[in-house]
């Protein structure tokens, strides 16, 4: 056991120096990097009010689509979801969604919180801001909520109420940005390349700083995690506190860790909890299971414009490909049900409302370029993945999350974790899965954090 100890400080400390040598030539991103068309002028930096419109048009040719579609191949037998969607279910989806599914009263829903624009480096960038109203003197906190893939900002739709409804329990409310990703939803692509997770975190502090707000607290789900977490990184001085629900780590200082874990009882005691070890090990088996789980993340993460076409012209295909990767994200052992256990958590006009954004605006393709412009070697040598923050850090993570990570492999990226909290019975989408769950675990992180910087304000006084 004492050699194994050793072994892994000795890991840590070399992984440790070489962190540091990277993170002291590292190469910041540009602030006011031009992302829309041509090259950068004056833009209009007023803040506009949006509403969604389900055009006419669209609709039309969307049911037309949906009834002429070709037949549907013919599933293999007690296959569930393994091969992917079975096709089983799929008349049921496209009859339903051209036939039942009212496109006036989803197009009501998705506008029930105020929703804006402003252009932030050249694109319109999209965002819901929802105000609490509070007593004179109650303190009001601004918090950044970030979605990821195949999401859009209707994923917190649930907790908005909750989280941004005063309470005589809480000395505190809080104030509800939340933006749709560059080329997400409804706001802008770029036409250009390099418009990565990290790039990203650029426009939402610049969009934060827009708005007003100097300093804030953030939140990140998927890829918004990634992207609080490059937020966190670049900007310390700015991000008050971080709370998510994917403990997400690209650095290798994390994988080698987890490797390292594997290396014997001893070693696994060391990186991860006794009761919560089955989600890391044995490491054979979580790589199998990674290996089938990221299908989609290899073809995303080098040619997103292949995929993109059918995606664009197929809405039974978008239906098919996105609700395939939600059926796997919700439970694990969704994966064996012939419908995918999809209607099991959500509604199907619920699951509908995120493809209609997605088809109305057809940017299935830009959304996915995502992991294509953050996945690659350019991100690796400028050592983005390497960074650390000291912003206090806040996790829940759900037993049916497509990947746990444990509080030594997150302390190489995350150097001040107040919370990493195990929870069971729930999945990737968080938010909209479980609002009261996510909702009471942000609202104490909250607390977590100003109680963390209580403490640290006394000390550096001290």
């Amino acid at each position: 056991m004492r050699g194994v100890t050793q072994v892994l400080v000795l890991c840590t400390v070399m992984v440790a120096i070489q962190a540091a040598m990277i993170e002291s030539n590292i190469p910041l991103p540009d602030e006011n990097a031009w992302w829309g068309p041509g090259e950068a002028k004056e833009v209009d930096t007023s803040i506009r009010s949006f509403k969604v419109r389900f055009q006419k048009k669209m609709i039309k040719d969307l049911r037309y689509r949906l009834k002429n579609h070709r037949p549907f191949t013919t599933p293999l037998i007690d296959s569930g979801f393994n091969y992917g969607f079975n096709s089983a279910t799929l008349e049921d989806w496209a009859s339903y969604w051209s036939n039942s599914y009212n496109f006036t009263e989803r197009e009501s829903y998705l506008n029930l919180y105020p929703h804006f624009k402003t252009n932030i480096q050249g694109l319109d960038i999209h965002f819901i801001r929802v105000r609490p109203v509070v007593p004179e003197g109650v303190p009001v906190f601004p918090i950044l909520m970030l979605h990821g893939w195949p999401s859009t900002p209707l994923e917190f739709y649930k907790v908005i109420p909750l989280l941004s409804e005063y309470s005589e329990e809480r000395d505190f409310a809080l104030e509800l940005i939340i933006p749709s990703l560059p080329g997400f939803g409804f706001s802008d692509a770029t036409s250009k390349q390099g418009l990565g997770a990290t790039e990203m975190s650029v426009i939402f502090r610049n969009l934060m700083h827009r708005l007003g707000f100097e300093k804030f607290y953030i939140h990140g789900g998927d890829w918004g995690a990634y992207i609080c977490y490059s937020l966190a990184s670049l900007f310390p001085d700015e991000v008050i506190g971080y709370f998510t629900n994917y403990g997400i780590s690209l650095s290798p200082a994390s994988w080698i860790t987890w490797f390292l874990g594997s290396l014997g009882e001893g070693a696994q005691n060391l990186v991860v909890q006794k009761e919560l070890a089955g989600r890391l090990y044995p490491a054979t088996t979580l790589l199998k299971e990674l290996m089938i789980k990221t299908g989609y993340l290899h073809i995303q993460a080098t040619k997103p414009d292949t995929i993109g076409v059918g995606m664009g012209d197929s809405p039974i295909g978008l239906l098919a490909y996105i609700l395939q990767f939600v059926s796997m994200a919700v439970r694990n052992a969704n994966i064996d049900k012939e419908d995918g256990g999809l209607l099991d958590h959500y509604s199907r006009d619920e699951l509908l409302d995120n493809l209609m954004i997605y088809w109305s605006q057809n940017n299935f393709n830009t959304a996915c370029r995502i992991y294509a412009e953050t996945l690659n070697m350019r991100n690796v040598n400028n050592g983005w993945f390497s960074l650390n923050t000291p912003v206090p850090v806040s996790l829940i993570q759900a037993d049916n999350e497509l990947l746990y990570m444990s509080t030594p492999m997150l302390q190489h990226i995350y150097t001040n974790i107040v919370q990493n909290k195990a929870i069971e019975g729930a999945g990737h989408f968080l938010a909209s899965e479980v609002p009261e769950v996510f909702s009471k675990a942000l609202l104490e992180s909250i607390d977590l954090f100003r109680d963390w910087h209580r403490k640290n304000a006394c000390k550096e006084e001290l």
